[in-house]
């Protein structure tokens, strides 16, 4: 059974559609007690990283996140939720994540951008799959997928880590971390679950892990 963590950030309609869609055993969790009887847990989110926090914080969800990070099963942040497991983000002010995965949200540098985009970086583009640390072989997320296929996205701010937690990166004015890896802990910058069948492909990956 995979878990949905509820925080009242975001719908979560689309996420349980697309498991469902592979044929997921999937449930919403909003009781932090019972996050550790899921073989496996998402993290979705969407909105402000900072309002994100407070809600996770607010019935110690934010611990038992972190909690169900050190039973070495897997967890999957999406947007926001993969945002929401580093250490710290700038958005709106300084605000501290979960700390799963070292590193931190910034803005998109519009100073860097070679030619005019706006922000937010909004609708397809390009993910780069990445070896995992110094071995050539690809993370199991992106099993079946070519070596550079396209994901919806919807944000202003992106992450900034180590590259040997990269394990997919995306061009939009620079080359950025899309998608992350530590362990048993997954993160993905775009949405799969609007991102047709390589989104669902990614899903059905995480679902077999």
């Amino acid at each position: 059974m995979i878990g949905i963590v509820d925080y009242n950030m975001g719908n979560l309609a689309s996420v349980i559609n697309a498991f469902e869609k592979v044929g997921a055993d999937i449930a919403v969790e909003s009781d932090p007690e019972k996050l550790q009887n899921y073989d496996k847990l998402i993290l979705p989110g969407v909105g402000a990283f900072g309002d994100a926090m407070e809600h996770l914080k607010q019935n110690a969800m934010d611990e038992a996140v972190k909690a169900y990070a050190k039973t070495g099963k897997p967890l999957l942040g999406i947007c926001l939720g993969m945002q929401l497991l580093f250490e710290s983000s700038e958005e709106f002010g300084s605000h501290e994540g979960l700390g799963l995965i070292p590193g931190k949200v910034v803005a998109f540098d519009e100073g860097k951008f070679d030619h005019k985009l706006k922000v937010p970086h909004m609708g397809w583009n390009e993910m780069f799959k990445q070896p995992v640390g110094a071995e050539p072989s690809l993370c199991p997320l992106f099993e079946g997928l070519h070596n550079e296929f396209y994901l919806y996205f919807v944000h202003s701010f992106h992450v900034v880590c180590d590259d040997k937690y990269a394990i997919g990166k995306t061009y939009y004015g620079y080359e950025f971390a899309s998608a992350v890896n530590k362990e048993n802990i997954y993160g993905i910058q775009p949405h799969p679950e609007k991102s047709h069948e390589n989104g669902l492909k990614i899903i059905e990956n995480f679902v077999k892990l």
